[in-house]
């Protein structure tokens, strides 16, 4: 017995299904969740972590990742 072929308009929609879920193991049963949202290949939060300046961070009250600098030594 043979599987039917899915229609183009199926196979447009299993595509971006794919696209924005992935699958987890919950509790041993499988659920469906969105992806995180990248940036260049990288989450949100690690992109803005590796790009931010200082400046930028306290505008957007992300002061936990900020790092303190450290005094000049003469």
């Amino acid at each position: 017995m043979s599987r039917r072929k899915l229609t183009a308009s199926e196979k447009a929609a299993k595509k971006l299904r794919r696209q924005q879920f992935m699958t987890i193991f919950v509790n041993g049963k499988q659920k469906r969740v969105r992806r995180p949202i990248m940036i260049e290949g990288l989450e949100t939060d690690e992109f803005i972590r590796q790009n931010a300046d200082p400046i930028w961070l306290h505008q957007n009250e992300m002061w936990e990742l900020i790092e303190p600098e450290e005094p000049e030594k003469f």
